[in-house]
């Protein structure tokens, strides 16, 4: 048990890794605890956006660690500057540490799951993937442009970042994000 609560004490440190994204109203940008804990509840509440055969449940648990390697890789924008490649080994060295804090079979259950969502390819992974791009396309909608608007970004950047990830996970979450954007960019 020792292990299992210096896990969940080191993680506490999430909730101080602040990304670009802004709340929907705009009053301070969320943090990677606030936006694991919501993509979470997007998955419960737009469950039957998921294709069929996909487990809510595996995905929830997959979006509430999704991010935990942010405590030591921090968070990049998907407009940043950052290089994925440099990007994907800070990752993997944190998920390394941070799930290696708990007992061996947890660490590899959790580790597994996490490198699962990361590679996409499950219908589990596919439709956590989708949640994780269409909450934020949201907020920049919400939020009057949020990061969309920070960084400049048009149409054609937001639908070609977003077309490759979003229909993988569900049809209906992409058709809705189609139409968000057209709110947004006209």
């Amino acid at each position: 048990m020792d292990k299992k609560i210096d896990f969940l004490v080191e993680i506490d440190k999430l909730k101080n890794v602040i990304r670009s994204s802004p709340l929907v109203d705009s009053s301070r940008r969320e943090n990677s605890a606030e936006h694991s804990w919501h993509l979470a509840m997007y998955a419960l509440i737009l469950a039957d956006e998921a294709p069929e055969g996909v487990d809510i449940n595996r995905v929830i648990r997959m979006l509430l660690i999704h991010d935990i390697v942010e405590i030591d890789a921090g968070d990049h924008p998907i407009y940043g500057s950052t290089e994925p490649k440099d990007q994907q080994e800070k990752e993997l060295k944190a998920a390394d540490r941070l799930f290696g804090l708990l007992p061996e079979e947890l660490n590899q259950q959790l580790k597994t799951l996490w490198l699962e969502f990361e590679a996409g390819e499950t219908p589990d992974a596919a439709f956590a993937k989708s949640l994780d791009r269409f909450q934020p396309l949201i907020h920049n909608v919400k939020a009057g442009g949020g990061t969309w608007a920070e960084f400049g970004v048009s149409k054609e950047q937001a639908t070609a970042r977003y077309e490759k990830t979003i229909p993988k996970g569900s049809s209906t979450l992409w058709k809705k994000a189609k139409e968000l954007m057209a709110s947004y960019f006209g």
